[in-house]
């Protein structure tokens, strides 16, 4: 009898265990769902900057070079961000003066359009922008 109450003792602190395992679980794991979801929406932030330093750059290669076009270097950083899956539409090309014979190409994205989670981490308002310029082939 006094063996039997002491197992029926364990087996009731074994089953208080789980509950507060459970419990505690339930508590960590949406953070730690959260916590995962922010890496993976500031890494996909990251990438995009980085796509859109690439295909500024990819621009101010081709407006350098002599008798390009505005068409030229809009088409060659429409390919490079159409390929990285991003929207087309925030391209802005400033050609060079005869004084100053520096090409500029700004790339710019709308935050709501690469993000992947919504709002859910904060507001989408806001754009993500990179520039690069070049001294133009030829001139001193």
């Amino acid at each position: 009898m006094f063996r039997l109450r002491g197992v029926l003792k364990s087996r009731r602190r074994g089953w208080r265990r789980r509950a507060a395992a459970v419990v505690e679980m339930a508590v960590v794991t949406p953070l730690l769902i959260t916590l995962l979801l922010g890496i993976i929406e500031y890494g996909r932030r990251l990438m995009v900057h980085q796509t859109l330093v690439q295909a500024a750059r990819e621009g101010c290669r081709t407006a350098v070079l002599q008798g390009s076009t505005e068409t030229e270097i809009r088409n060659r950083v429409e390919t490079y961000m159409t390929a990285a899956g991003l929207p087309t539409y925030g391209i802005v090309i400033t050609r060079s003066t005869t004084n100053n014979p520096i090409e500029v190409v700004e790339v710019s994205v709308n935050t709501a359009d690469v993000t992947l989670f919504g709002n859910f981490f904060g507001s989408t308002a806001g754009v993500l922008r990179s520039s690069c310029s070049m001294r133009k082939e030829g001139s001193v």
